[in-house]
């Protein structure tokens, strides 16, 4: 594993009616969900680490923690990055943050963990 501090991704989308609070149940406003927010956080940082992986790894996540500061409409484009500053053995530990161009939607840290793939499929 060739995993070291400071790897980043940027993962962006645009806000469809898919992504909105409505169409996932977590409110009812036609904005971007925070579900649909955090799961764009966790893509950046699974991407963000997934080339430096041996065979067979990959990272799940174990814990997320994040504000949602400003609504985004469907048709915005919202990019996440997250960066990697701390790794504890198989843990890794982001710092994330989502924009709206120049506008912080959303900001935390996410806690990632490597594991082999079939060994972790296997425990299902």
């Amino acid at each position: 594993m060739m995993i070291g501090k400071g790897l980043a991704h940027t993962s962006a989308m645009v806000v469809s009616d898919a992504d909105t609070a409505i169409a996932l149940g977590s409110g009812d406003m036609p904005v971007l969900s925070t579900p649909a927010l955090l799961a764009l956080m966790e893509n950046a940082a699974m991407l963000a680490v997934a080339p430096a992986l041996g065979e067979g790894q990959t990272t799940v996540g174990g814990h997320i923690a994040s504000s949602h500061l400003k609504p985004s409409k469907p048709g915005a484009r919202v990019a996440a990055t997250a960066t990697l500053e701390e790794i504890d053995g198989r843990k890794l530990s982001f710092r994330v943050e989502a924009r709206e161009g120049d506008t912080l939607i959303g900001e935390g840290t996410h806690l990632r963990f490597v594991v082999d793939r079939d060994r972790f499929l296997a425990k299902l």
